[in-house]
Order: structure tokens, then sequence, then C-alpha cells
């Protein structure tokens, strides 16, 4: 079945604000959590940064597939890397609506980072929101970016597939690496 790429454009549009929209209610918790989160659930942060470490391998070993004209290898792992992102999603939205924030710098737990704390954090802290909010909004960006990669790959229009990928490409693995990035950075502010 052929799409028109108006078509394919409203889906891609649609698909990624339902997402983003999806990710700020529940991250803001909007919608009312259970008052008691799931055992597992403090395993996620650790699983998120797997998953994003996965596929930023998976991401380095599609580049080098698809410079050496192994197009199906290519597809394949692009197929596995997008849906390794797709349950880095529902982890990461599941930890955020269940569990508890945490705040960098804040070593004793009270979900304060007092001035103390501030200072023995250092100016690390800066560099640590720099990498999460470029972090954060590029994710964001990235979405309609692969989806509409991912179907011109398929439709096999190449130049086109090309010239987005061009975009597409470090974005995607710039916020793979900085998700394993920011995890390293945080974990060490995790109490549960």
């Amino acid at each position: 079945m052929n799409f028109s790429d108006k078509l394919v454009f409203r889906f891609v549009t649609g698909v990624s604000i339902f997402v983003f929209v999806v990710v700020v209610i529940l991250s803001l918790k909007i919608l009312p959590a259970p008052t008691v989160s799931p055992s597992l659930l403090y395993l996620l942060p650790k699983l998120n940064a797997f998953i994003n470490g996965a596929c930023s391998l998976l991401l380095i070993a599609s580049l080098y597939c698809i410079t050496h004209k192994q197009v199906l290898w290519h597809k394949r792992l692009n197929v596995a890397a997008f849906i390794l992102s797709s349950l880095f999603l529902v982890s990461y939205i599941t930890f955020h609506w269940l569990g508890h924030d945490t705040k960098f710098g804040d070593l004793n737990g009270d979900h304060e980072v007092s001035s103390t704390e501030k200072a023995a954090a250092g100016n690390i802290r800066y560099v640590y929101y720099v990498i999460l909010l470029t972090h954060i909004v590029l994710a964001a960006a990235v979405l309609p970016l692969i989806l509409l990669s991912f179907y011109r790959g398929l439709q096999m229009q190449i130049e086109k597939h090309k010239k987005l990928v061009r975009w597409t490409y470090p974005i995607w693995l710039y916020v793979t690496v900085t998700g394993v990035v920011v995890y390293v950075m945080i974990s060490k502010y995790y109490n549960f």
C-alpha cells in the first residue's frame, strides 16, 4: 500500500503530538499515580540506561552496515533500535509517572537541594543540566524525524531518506548517548 506524503505527514504529526502530550501529562503527574509503587519500579532507570546504550551501539552498527552496502542489516538494526527506543519510552514514562523525582545534588534524599549540597555538587550541576536539557529537547524533536526517515527508507526513496538521516542520525545518536550520560551523572543521587 502506497500512502500519500500528506497522509504520512499527518500521521507522523499526530503520533508525535500524542507522545509529547502523554509524556508531559504523566511526567508532570497530572494523572494521579497509585499510592504504592511497584517494587520493580526502581530498576527502570538502570534498564533505561541499558536500553539507551544498546540503541547507541545499534545505531553505530547500522551506520557501519549502510556504509558497507549491507542494506538488509542496516534496516534490521534500525528496526531493532526503534523497538528498543519505544520500550525505553514506555519505561521512562512509567518511572516518571509512578516514581519520585530525583534532584541533582540531593545527597540526603529529602527532595530538596540545600546550599551545602549545591556546593558539594559544584559546577558539574550546570554541565548536568545542559546535557539533560539538550537531551530532553532533542528527544522530543527526533521522533518525527525518525518516523519520516523510516517511511522514506521503507519506501526506498533513497535520496529523500539520506537528506532526512543527515539530521535524524546524529540527533538520535546524541539522545541515546546522553541518556546514558544523564543516568551515570544522576544515579548517585537515587535514594530508593
